[in-house]
């Protein structure tokens, strides 16, 4: 009986220490990366601010050819919108708040599976004759201390997403 009371309150005992420590945790995470390209903004554009270009490149829509897309409002730049559903990546939305043409492209990301928001930009540069491309992301994970253990992996998984996708952005504009 005392090994299962001892192993009883190392377990309390650690349940208790992680529950203290989620609340040093971060409250918001962000991931960036950035892809020197030999095109232009002007090439690079369309493909960015157009939802229905985002399944050429987006690492997302790629690991799910079966994933179900919905296209709203605008057909690109700000008021964009388009909704997904996929077994494998989960349900979410996203809007293009704001749109400066061959510059950057602002948008609200939803995961409606998890019941957070992100915004994220896509910056575009002109750089040694071609275009320094820059995708960021930010996120408030709330007090919510699964987010919080969560949200420290946002930053390693978002940022391969964001290699493949800029990698098959750069390929698509050779």
């Amino acid at each position: 009986m005392k090994p299962i009371r001892k192993a009883v309150l190392v377990l309390l005992a650690l349940l208790l220490m992680m529950t203290i420590v989620t609340f040093f945790l971060p409250g918001r995470q962000s991931a960036q990366r950035a892809r020197d390209m030999a095109a232009p903004p002007e090439k690079l554009w369309p493909l960015i601010a157009g939802p229905k270009q985002w399944p050429k490149w987006a690492a997302w829509n790629r690991r799910d050819p079966n994933m179900k897309i919905t296209y709203e409002g605008a057909e690109s730049g700000a008021g964009a919108r388009w909704a997904w559903e996929s077994k494998s990546e989960g349900n979410g939305s996203m809007m293009f708040d704001s749109a400066q043409p061959n510059k950057q492209l602002a948008y609200t990301v939803t995961f409606s599976d998890m019941g957070s928001t992100a915004k994220g930009k896509i910056a575009l540069e002109p750089a040694d004759g071609g275009t320094k491309v820059t995708w960021s992301f930010e996120t408030e994970l709330g007090i919510n201390p699964l987010m919080r253990w969560f949200g420290l992996m946002i930053h390693s998984m978002v940022g391969r997403d964001f290699d493949a996708g800029l990698d098959n952005l750069d390929k698509l504009t050779k």
